[in-house]
């Protein structure tokens, strides 16, 4: 009964967010970190001690927390490590145990990891726009693409912990863009928050349309700097999410197929245009997918900001 809290730490590509979950859902404290800029894992886990310690002290100490979940891409639930994270230096090009090493840390305190859209789906379906649920997929819009896959009720974690990598599938464009993951053509490539700045130097490139973004650092433009534009009405920019959507939407059509999902959760940076992107995302979908599974699914985005649906998701791991 002293175990009043968990932590969750939602690992992203860019930020680290760590909160303190009480057993109702709430978040209690929360911080974050920069995910990058470490020479190490070891290094990481310094800065992150940093940061979640005081809050820990806040609350009561390690002895009024029960456990630890981690969110992280390429996580895995079966063996609590990152393996070959694409957009993660300190895990790009190897296995890091990091449930382990948390646990260590925290005096030997419980800790569990998974895949960071696993995190979200989980969040999302006992908190969130996923409650009384059983198929869904959540989709994950952020520095790379990632998915959680809900079925019968259940997160789908495979033979080896790694199903539901969606953001590496690779048929969205053959020979396409080179991904961090080193093969080509990947979801994550045309789709997420980076996905779409690239688009955005492609399409300014090939053409001399006018647009606001021409009055911007190629090099710096944002996904955020393209929604604005949208919203403004530029011409470009429009066709820079009708042309993200179309990707988007074709995958979801493939999707469908095979596991039937009642909706799909759209999560992460991305997702903030709303209806700007889940529009078009539907009109594909509709266009592509099989008639049987044509105007069932719901196009929906996480109830929550930020990473609050991963935060309380990895807070939930058991």
């Amino acid at each position: 009964m002293n175990k009043k809290y968990t932590i969750g730490l939602d690992l992203g590509g860019t930020n680290s967010v760590f909160g303190i979950v009480d057993h109702q859902g709430n978040i209690v404290l929360q911080t974050s970190i920069k995910t990058q800029g470490f020479s190490s894992a070891d290094k990481y886990l310094d800065a992150c001690m940093d940061a979640l310690m005081p809050m820990i002290d806040e609350v009561g100490g390690l002895d009024v927390i029960a456990s630890m979940g981690i969110g992280a891409p390429n996580g895995n639930i079966y063996t609590g490590c990152v393996a070959y994270a694409p957009n993660i230096a300190w895990a790009h090009e190897c296995v890091v145990p990091l449930a382990e090493m948390f646990s260590k840390r925290l005096g030997g305190m419980s800790v569990k990891l998974t895949n960071d859209a696993n995190a979200a789906a989980l969040g999302e379906m006992m908190f969130g726009a996923a409650r009384g649920m059983k198929d869904f997929i959540m989709i994950t819009l952020g520095t790379g693409v990632g998915s959680g896959i809900v079925c019968n009720g259940q997160l789908l974690f495979g033979s080896d912990g790694n199903a539901g990598e969606l953001g590496h599938v690779i048929a969205v464009r053959e020979n396409g863009r080179l991904c961090g993951c080193g093969r080509r053509g990947c979801l994550e490539t045309y789709c997420s928050a980076t996905g779409v700045a690239r688009t955005t130097c492609q399409f300014l490139m090939e053409s001399d349309e006018p647009s606001l973004l021409r009055n911007m650092d190629i090099d710096k433009i944002t996904s955020y700097d393209v929604y604005k534009a949208a919203k403004e009405g530029d011409a470009l920019a429009l066709r820079i999410f009708d042309f993200t959507a179309d990707i988007l939407g074709k995958a979801c059509a493939d999707m469908a197929v095979f596991s039937s999902p009642e909706a799909f959760i759209f999560f992460g940076g991305l997702s903030k245009a709303g209806d700007m992107l889940l529009e078009p995302i539907r009109k594909v979908y509709d266009e592509n997918v099989l008639p049987a599974f044509r105007g069932k699914a719901k196009f929906m985005l996480s109830a929550f900001d930020g990473s609050v649906a991963a935060v309380l998701g990895a807070a939930s791991l058991k």
